[in-house]
């Protein structure tokens, strides 16, 4: 995260710099101490929101202010450790997505390994959410997570509300649960592909992948932010320029993925598989 900071930091030098402005010239023209403009350019602070507003208008860069808030909102809370986002287990974690959710109309969603958890029928979340709670130690409440995941699902229901998701072949294959898990999982995803709503595409296993290849699975917000995870940590990234990276990202994985009938042949064979 240093260095996520530094790298604001020195945006920040770059407009005074561009500007013609000198540490002290600026930190008087905005009424700041005079260390002000140091501290911030060294990290030894961290600027506010009215901060970078005062600085790219005294620098004639107000166009970049809001690029820049964003990504001083992402410094401070993008990065989430799994250890402090788990240490009370994992119902709390499944509960804590429902505020954004409820206020978000437009899902997009990438999976390149598993099936999204808004898809997920119990047995299947069970062993997905076991797997994580083993992995990383941390107290078991296996069954009210599954609960908690489940009642997530009800976002899918609202009409005003759309989801496009593309996952990878892989995803129907990769095993969680015993064959008969796995059956009643895919013929639920052929269940819930068929709603208004609902956009599934999948990235066959041998399609050419010079556009875009197989990434961490992510999800879009609107276009209000992107939560992608690592195996130690959340990551929310909510700048505009990044998240147009990972839109034009989800644009060439749709691009690569079949649809309807085509979509519908694959989960069908991944099933015939299973016996």
């Amino acid at each position: 995260m240093q260095q996520a900071r530094q790298a604001l930091a020195d945006r920040l030098r770059d407009l005074r710099v561009r500007a013609g402005l000198s540490a002290t010239g600026l930190a008087r023209a905005a009424g700041w101490h005079q260390t002000k403009v140091s501290k911030l350019e060294h990290t030894i602070t961290s600027p506010s929101v009215e901060d970078i507003r005062v600085w790219c208008r005294l620098c004639g860069a107000q166009d970049e202010a809001e690029d820049l808030i964003a990504v001083a909102r992402t410094v401070s809370s993008a990065y989430v450790e799994w250890k402090r986002r788990q240490r009370t287990g994992l119902r709390q974690v499944q509960e804590s997505y429902l505020p954004l959710w409820e206020r978000i109309t437009r899902f997009r969603v990438y999976e390149p390994g598993l099936l999204p958890g808004l898809f997920q029928v119990p047995a299947y979340a069970e062993a997905v959410l076991r797997s994580v709670i083993s992995f990383n130690r941390i107290p078991d409440d296996l069954v009210e997570a599954v609960e908690a995941r489940m009642e997530r699902r009800k976002v899918l229901d609202d009409l005003g509300r759309t989801f496009a998701v593309v996952i990878e072949e892989q995803a129907l294959v990769t095993r969680y649960g015993g064959a008969a898990t796995m059956a009643t999982q895919l013929g639920h995803l052929l269940t819930v592909m068929a709603r208004p709503n609902i956009s599934l595409s999948i990235v066959p296993a041998t399609a050419p992948r010079e556009g875009m290849w197989p990434l961490n699975g992510f999800w879009i917000y609107d276009s209000e932010r992107v939560i992608t995870e690592l195996l130690t940590a959340e990551v929310t990234i909510t700048q505009p320029s990044e998240i147009a990276v990972y839109e034009r990202a989800f644009a060439a994985l749709t691009a690569a993925a079949v649809h309807g009938a085509d979509a519908r042949a694959l989960i069908q064979s991944a099933l015939r598989s299973l016996h």
